[in-house]
């Protein structure tokens, strides 16, 4: 932004060819104004579109973090499990001894 001075304190005591330089000079000095305004906001866009586009990709980043978390302990419950339902040692041994109360699945017949 640059500060326009004029040649003399008011606009009445200049000549005609002072006063068009001076018109010709105001409208350069706003186009340029203008120019830098722009330039500016177009910049600001983009920061802004990459802020936004480094959120998105940290948010996706924070999701796969949660699903592998999420996978991870499904997985260690799982084994848990299984480690229940088949069980090893003494366990083990004590179920094969003792006889079980013997378990009937019903299947559906098709005619």
């Amino acid at each position: 932004m640059s500060n326009f001075t004029f040649a003399c304190a008011s606009v009445n005591g200049l000549t005609l060819a002072q006063k068009r330089e001076t018109v010709k000079a105001l409208r350069e000095s706003i186009k340029a104004e203008v120019a830098a305004r722009k330039s500016a906001r177009e910049a600001s866009k983009v920061e802004k579109a990459l802020a936004r586009a480094a959120k998105a990709v940290a948010k996706k980043e924070k999701a796969a973090e949660r699903a592998a978390k999420k996978a991870a302990r499904i997985a260690a419950l799982e084994a848990k499990l299984n480690a229940l339902k088949n069980p090893v040692g003494t366990a083990a041994r004590k179920a094969n001894k003792k006889p079980s109360k013997v378990k009937v699945t019903k299947v559906a017949v098709t005619a």
